[in-house]
């Protein structure tokens, strides 16, 4: 079976387990929607351009930390619920978790179009744009959130999900950024190897 077929379902695996009984359809819908969208993207722009399949996989796992935190709201995830009560923490932070990845995952995908169309030459300047990038698609989904609770009211506090902290978009933003420093500062060396590895017909 082709590897990215295996990835294809199991990407829809976990979107429709994640449907069943969420917290609220609302807010399922609400978080699931960039992995829908990133999918549908991914598809329809395969036969032009291809990702090395380790970029896949991690935009997978970026998927089912979406797609966990529609089914439960991310205020909510059980297993934080437990580390929050085990080490005494004031809230669930499993969104956290999310915005790093938010940061972590979009630097893969930056940093490999940035190389794969030879927009960047020079490493530093290559290491830099893909933070700002990720930095700015943080700045624009903390918008989006903005939004979606003016319009929606108290409907969308569990999308905003602050859980009472008042710097908490502040902190969501600092977390993606740290997460594209993490990924261009450890894994450039192995994402290297990877997209060497990738052969896009």
């Amino acid at each position: 079976m082709n590897k990215h077929l295996i990835l294809i379902i199991l990407f829809i695996a976990g979107l429709v387990a994640s449907a069943i009984n969420p917290h609220d359809y609302f807010t399922w819908i609400l978080e699931v929607s960039p992995a829908i969208v990133g999918f549908i993207v991914l598809l329809i722009t395969y036969n032009r351009f291809k990702f090395s399949y380790f970029t896949y996989v991690m935009i997978l796992v970026h998927c089912y930390i979406l797609i966990i935190g529609g089914h439960y709201t991310y205020a909510e995830v059980p297993a934080f619920n437990w580390i929050k009560e085990a080490f005494h923490q004031s809230r669930n932070n499993y969104d956290k978790v999310g915005h790093f990845a938010q940061g972590f995952v979009p630097a893969f995908i930056a940093r490999e179009l940035l190389l794969q169309n030879q927009v960047v030459q020079k490493r530093g300047w290559l290491a830099f744009i893909t933070v700002c990038i990720c930095m700015s698609i943080s700045v624009a989904y903390e918008f989006i959130e903005w939004l979606v609770s003016i319009l929606s009211g108290s409907s969308g506090d569990s999308f905003l999900g602050t859980q009472g902290y008042v710097w908490d978009t502040q902190s969501d933003m600092l977390y993606a950024t740290i997460g594209a420093i993490c990924m261009v500062v450890l894994f450039s060396g192995v994402h290297d190897k990877q997209i060497k590895k990738h052969s896009p017909s």
